[in-house]
């Protein structure tokens, strides 16, 4: 049996569905009571608690883990569900880590992050850690003001990265719960091409076949609506790289390709699956 956090967003979604296609009894865990596939056991837990987490991990065999942002903020211990799952007999964690880990170690959410990187190396599991940049998705906090008044806010208009598909990052995470070439794999994950803001809301307003305008924000006022749902630190390190990323951050990983095979999809791609929210 294979647990999956965050089981409700999206990258735990596609993931899960991936998993069961592939014939694994899965664990879906969310903070909240929540529909999942047929089949799926769903438990509800915070991961902030992770003694929460115990009936979820009974019998379990490997955890995919993905933390909330809230789990970024001072005094957190995320290192402390590695421990629950090691006791509960998990032998295999596949954690969603950060690109800005390598990129920007010395934000103070990468230093967590690292910390639980090396914490997860050091408990004589078995591991693989996925480091992803920006996320196509990030785009459905879009969605009301595209759907209200065909028009999208966002800072840096001009200044791209290459984001990726959550449901590749899924499918890159289901590789790695699965098979044992990828134990001790460190991918990082990106989209085949740097994209703007601006170019991505052109994208959206192409498979809407309506105009969408675009509003550049203030780095202040991005942050404060940032700050809404992350902490500070965490909206600090991500503005930071999307208002001047590094060559390290503009480069077009391989990564998805060696695990999946082919080429990551486009931004374009992911808008079209999702452009329901967007109507």
């Amino acid at each position: 049996m294979i647990v999956v956090t965050g089981a409700t967003g999206n990258v735990g979604r596609p993931l899960t569905q991936a998993l069961t296609k592939a014939g694994e009894q899965v664990t879906a865990v969310s903070r909240h009571a929540a529909a999942v596939p047929d089949g799926v056991r769903h438990v509800a837990a915070d991961l902030a608690e992770p003694a929460g987490l115990t009936p979820a991990l009974d019998g379990a065999k490997a955890l995919f883990l993905l933390l909330s942002g809230d789990l970024h903020a001072p005094g957190a211990r995320p290192a402390d569900i590695i421990g629950l799952a090691e006791a509960s007999g998990v032998r295999r964690i596949v954690l969603l880590s950060s690109q800005g880990v390598a990129t920007r170690p010395l934000g103070p959410s990468r230093v967590a992050m690292r910390a639980l990187e090396d914490a997860l190396r050091e408990s004589g599991l078995d591991w693989a850690v996925l480091r992803p940049g920006g996320f196509a998705s990030n785009a459905l906090a879009w969605a009301e003001s595209v759907r209200t008044q065909r028009a999208v806010a966002a800072p840096f208009g001009d200044v791209g990265v290459p984001v990726i598909d959550p449901a590749d990052i899924a499918e890159v995470a289901a590789a790695c719960l699965l098979d044992d070439r990828h134990t001790g794999g460190v991918y990082e994950l990106t989209g085949p091409e740097v994209i703007t803001p601006r170019q991505q809301a052109e994208a959206i307003a192409a498979a809407l076949g309506s105009p969408v305008r675009f509003h550049e924000l203030t780095r202040d006022e991005a942050k404060a609506a940032m700050t809404r749902f992350v902490p500070a630190e965490l909206a600090d390190d991500t503005l930071d790289i999307i208002a001047a990323p590094n060559p390290a951050e503009l480069r077009i990983s391989p990564d998805v390709e060696r695990v999946l095979g082919r080429a990551p999809r486009p931004f374009n791609d992911w808008v079209a699956r999702n452009i329901a929210a967007f109507r």
